[in-house]
């Protein structure tokens, strides 16, 4: 049976991993000051770097639509498809490929499909659809597949550092007291995310090279940690 693991752009599966894998993208786009970005391969990083500090108000991301989701089931000509979102509590991309999934199985009965929930993000879903890889490419049954990579997400842990807080304040992801306090005392966060994929605060330190630290701890204690 011919399979293919289909992405939101979210996912940071690197472009040499795309053209030797059976892979396919659906791209999420941004807009800010007036602009949509598209995140396909015509991303410029720079400049969207660039209008993040040159505007206050933050970027708004919309998801993928079904349509999207559609066209890659399309595109990929297999009987077994796996589907990778960001976490539902963080997009919508989850809910726009079950939509899908819904319409393409009215006219495509026999084919399999499942989405999963990331609960997660970027390198949580790399590591997704890198086990989805490993476990469909060894010829096993489509269920066998969608229960032991379901099993794989249940075990993961999300943890990450970022340098600067602004975007998280921006989008309103930080409380207006942690808010003000991370950004008055130059804190930097250790971040992770709930078993449902929520964003959640996991430690602090007075520098990014200790927040690091600390996260390098977690996931030596834990390999589920991504």
């Amino acid at each position: 049976m011919s399979f293919k693991i289909i992405v939101d752009s979210c996912c940071d599966l690197t472009a040499a991993q795309f053209a030797k894998g059976p892979f396919l993208r659906v791209p999420l786009t941004i807009s800010l000051a007036g602009q949509d970005i598209v995140d396909d391969d015509t991303f410029d990083q720079t400049q969207l770097l660039l209008l993040m500090r040159e505007h206050s108000e933050p970027p708004k991301t919309a998801c993928p639509s079904p349509a999207q989701y559609l066209d890659a089931f399309e595109k990929s000509q297999a009987n077994d498809l796996y589907v990778v979102t960001l976490s539902a509590l963080l997009s919508g991309s989850h809910n726009a490929a079950t939509q899908a999934r819904a319409i393409w199985l009215e006219d495509h009965p026999d084919t399999n499909i499942h989405i999963f929930n990331s609960c997660s993000a970027a390198a949580g879903e790399v590591r997704i659809a890198m086990k989805l890889l490993e476990t469909a490419g060894s010829d096993k049954r489509f269920q066998t597949v969608v229960n032991e990579t379901a099993k794989y997400i249940s075990s993961m842990t999300t943890l990450f550092v970022l340098e600067d807080l602004d975007h998280l304040r921006k989008n309103g992801r930080l409380t207006g007291a942690l808010s003000v306090i991370t950004g008055a005392l130059r804190i930097k966060l250790l971040m992770g995310a709930t078993p449902e994929g929520e964003i959640k605060k996991v430690g602090q330190a007075l520098s990014i090279k200790q927040a690091l630290s600390q996260m390098v701890q977690l996931m030596t204690q834990d390999p589920g940690h991504v």
